[in-house]
């Protein structure tokens, strides 16, 4: 990577972490809420999803002023929010200012994703690398942020703690004003940075191709700063090819939120029988916290199981320089739907167990640079942000209601009607993306 890749690469990642970071240490403050403000977890769940659906849905309206405004500006400004929104969750009280402190979070949190996509995409020379530090960072805020915000509640109350947790965003967004880079390096051809260990601009002549490609389509392009140009920038944005990867994006997010949300009930389920020991009781001197109480094996599983995911961002980056991404895409979509076909039968044993479920943690998020290196493909640069914002607002907002389908899955079916479903969900996906490889 050349000085500009990496500069964008590490605050895309700092970004990144603290997004995750914050999604993740939420599951893990609820059960000390639900001690505290004695509530039911019906009440606390709508709470709580008012948040995560802003993170969602934000996310289109994040891709349009990321397009007007720029990456940098809207990444600080994420990362400013995030932490006011940790500072207010510990300042305000009761339940509705959880709501309010929440609500706030997502509608930080939402810019994200258009914002720090864009950025590697319109100013990454080695996009792919980029795409899989990126990830992979994301996965040690989705990993660390659990454990993270646990540790903290063992020896300082949850008002305290969720002010510490808001430090480091603080932190990343000074950090983000004063860093050096070219948002636009890529597609405008810039050749300028360099290091002095590698002498050239990583990446091979199809990487070239891609930049001048881009360059051109940005020449064209008019501000989306108005209704109608809003109007006009989408449906200019919506090719056949667009449209597909929108939808598949889509399918994928049904699997992502009904796998990730109730994966540790089934975890549970069929890891205390194989392991015939109290859970609680493998957890030490932690378990006197009101957040660790809550922990059992099969949420330490779930937790490696994220981990597993950083080796997966990172191969799936990798491969985005390799291969054509949607053929990538096809391979990990085709894992994935073996993976969810086989995973209660190999619940069995606990050797196939851990075996099924790395290789889910693997997949899962290995498939996601690829995903993101598609869409990238798929929508002009100078509608990229807004390309972004439509695709996670499919895979985080639509996407939400896996979990609503999940749960109908396993409240009224069984575990494999759970699974085959999700296999459903994502063989839509893989025939998506075999249509577009055939298509190029």
């Amino acid at each position: 990577m050349n000085a500009n890749d990496r500069a964008i690469t590490g605050f895309a990642m700092a970004g990144h972490a603290m997004v995750h970071t914050y999604e993740l240490a939420v599951p893990i403050l609820l059960t000390v809420w639900l001690v505290e403000f004695s509530v039911t977890s019906a009440t606390l769940g709508t709470v709580v999803a008012v948040g995560y659906g802003l993170f969602g849905v934000g996310a289109l309206p994040g891709g349009v002023l990321v397009d007007l405004f720029g990456s940098r500006r809207l990444i600080v400004a994420c990362l400013f929010g995030m932490g006011s929104a940790f500072v207010l969750l510990g300042l305000l009280p009761g339940v509705a200012g959880i709501a309010v402190a929440l609500a706030v979070w997502g509608l930080a949190a939402s810019v994200y994703h258009p914002a720090g996509l864009t950025l590697i995409s319109k100013g990454a020379d080695e996009r792919g690398a980029a795409f899989a530090y990126h990830g992979m960072a994301a996965n040690v805020g989705i990993a660390g942020g659990p454990f993270l915000t646990a540790l903290l509640l063992v020896v300082v109350e949850w008002r305290l703690a969720v002010v510490l947790l808001a430090i480091p965003a603080f932190i990343a967004g000074a950090v983000g004003l004063t860093v050096e880079f070219d948002e636009t390096a890529a597609i405008n051809g810039d050749t300028t940075a360099s290091d002095d260990d590698s002498g050239k601009r990583a990446g091979d002549e199809r990487a070239g191709e891609k930049a001048r490609d881009d360059a051109s389509d940005t020449a064209t392009a008019p501000e989306v700063d108005s209704l109608a140009a809003f109007v006009t920038a989408s449906r200019g944005l919506f090719t056949a090819g667009f449209l597909t990867v929108f939808v598949l994006v889509l399918f994928n997010g049904l699997y992502y939120r009904g796998m990730v949300t109730f994966l540790p009930e089934v975890l549970s389920d069929v890891l205390d029988p194989l392991l015939a020991v109290d859970p609680a009781a493998a957890i030490g001197p932690v378990a006197d916290s009101p957040a660790a109480s809550e922990f059992d094996l099969s949420q330490y599983l779930y937790a490696g199981l994220l981990a597993v995911g950083v080796a997966g961002q990172y191969v799936g980056g990798r491969l985005t320089d390799a291969i054509e991404p949607e053929r990538g895409l096809a391979v990990m979509l085709t894992l994935l739907v073996v993976i969810a076909l086989l995973f209660v039968p190999a619940s069995g044993s606990l050797p196939t167990l851990m075996a099924i479920s790395t290789a889910l943690g693997f997949a899962l998020f290995g498939l996601q640079p690829l995903s993101q290196a598609t869409i990238a493909k798929y929508s002009p640069p100078a509608y990229r942000g807004l390309s972004f914002g439509f695709t996670y607002l499919a895979i985080f907002g639509i996407g939400a209601l896996g979990a609503s389908l999940a749960g109908a899955a396993l409240t009224y079916g069984s575990q494999t009607t759970l699974f085959v479903m999700l296999a459903g969900f994502e063989a839509i996906a893989l025939g998506l993306a075999v249509w577009l490889i055939v298509r190029a």
